[in-house]
């Protein structure tokens, strides 16, 4: 069901900011909307989503109309504290978002225009499973504003869908491809590497079949065993051998040289892009510290340094909402040492880097040795920037570590 809500301080039932939250009404606001419905639970993956099966009280013909109850009161909370302002992203993610019909995800990005205004560029993302995608499907959301579908292809060798308990057929993705560009939209294909049984050869295969599809983005990250997944149980009983670590380093290069002979430069540690324009925006705002309010169970939501998560279960959830309450569970507001540590944290993943001067002290001294090691571009921290090498990228959590000592 996902992993378990951090702590936090008690969140109001009206939802309401803190009176003295310094709001900047021209800071970029992005809108996610969670969708945590799922056909089948894969076994890596422990993000908040629920199967029909393991649902009561939150009927999926009903969760369009519950999520717009959530928009509803984000209106009164954002223009009470003059935060109010357009999206310039909007992100449907689960869960399997393409489950719902799509005049429901149509109604739900209605709501979204309607409560706040979308920017005349926005960027609007829907993920989706390569099964759920027809040409119809593709037609309606286009029509309805969507400008990007993000399509989990994960891999294109049957065995290692077989270990994710990934259902669709490696096929369906070409088809998912075809539809979306015919309905003009642009097109991002996840990938998953690492997993068990899986050869770099396998790995080379997989890219392969994405880069003959010719997407505009693709993201591939490092499976991670996520303790209470199905996955975790397997490694530990031993029916599934365990992730390799070197391995999956080559995978990553692997899959460095083959994009990036394919015309795409990485701009986030896992995320590659044909050209600046086609770079995910919504993923970009997170990682530069932007505003955005996550609607939806178990979503988290960031306003001027205010973060907070709501209740996790679909059925918690429409109750608070159905009481008109705020279905926040809990919240909190980092001090300035935390804010930058986490900037940090987040930056230093991404290609513009961070400037040199958000380093605390310690921090700082650690860039001579980082750039020694080669995990650090010495030219650009010249220049008063950390911009991570190729094998800094591999190594980013030691870098982190390093930069927030």
């Amino acid at each position: 069901m996902g992993a378990a809500l951090p702590l936090g301080d008690p969140a109001p039932a009206d939802g309401a900011l803190p009176d003295d939250l310094p709001i900047d009404a021209e800071a970029d606001f992005g809108v996610y909307l969670h969708v945590p419905f799922c056909r089948v639970r894969c076994g890596y993956c422990d993000f908040n989503t629920y199967t029909a099966t393991e649902l009561e009280g939150a009927p999926q013909d009903a969760y369009a109309d519950t999520l717009l109850g959530e928009v509803e009161l984000a209106r009164g909370v954002l223009e009470a504290a003059g935060a109010s302002r357009p999206a310039r992203t909007v992100f449907f993610g689960g869960g399997t978002p393409t489950l719902l019909p799509p005049g429901d995800l149509a109604r739900m990005l209605a709501g979204v225009r309607g409560a706040f205004g979308l920017s005349r560029d926005a960027e609007v993302t829907v993920e989706a499973n390569p099964d759920t995608v027809t040409d119809a499907t593709a037609v309606a959301l286009a029509e309805a504003g969507v400008t990007r579908l993000s399509i989990g292809m994960q891999s294109a060798v049957p065995h290692v869908l077989a270990v994710l308990d990934r259902t669709h057929e490696p096929a369906n993705v070409r088809t998912a491809v075809r539809a979306a560009r015919a309905a003009g939209l642009h097109v991002s294909l996840d990938l998953i590497y690492g997993a068990p049984g899986e050869s770099l050869s396998d790995w080379r295969e997989s890219l392969d079949a994405a880069l003959a599809l010719g997407p505009d983005h693709v993201s591939a990250y490092a499976l991670i065993v996520e303790d209470g997944t199905k996955l975790a149980r397997q490694i530990r009983r031993g029916e599934v051998a365990e992730p390799d670590d070197d391995l999956q380093a080559d995978m990553y290069e692997l899959a460095d040289d083959l994009l990036a002979a394919g015309g795409y430069e990485w701009y986030e540690v896992s995320n590659w892009a044909v050209g600046a324009p086609h770079r995910s925006r919504h993923n970009l705002a997170y990682w530069r510290g932007a505003d955005w309010w996550g609607f939806g169970p178990g979503a988290h939501s960031h306003v001027a340094g205010l973060r907070w998560w709501n209740v996790k279960h679909p059925a918690a959830y429409a109750q608070r909402l159905a009481a008109g309450e705020s279905p926040a569970a809990a919240r909190e507001r980092p001090d300035e040492t935390a804010r930058r540590l986490e900037a940090v944290l987040l930056r230093s993943r991404i290609r513009e880097g961070l400037p040199v001067s958000e380093l605390l002290g310690e921090g700082r001294h650690a860039v001579a040795s980082l750039i020694a090691d080669g995990l650090v571009d010495g030219p650009s921290a010249v220049h008063g920037r950390i911009v991570l090498t190729r094998r800094g990228r591999l190594m980013a959590d030691a870098v982190v570590r390093a930069l927030t000592a």
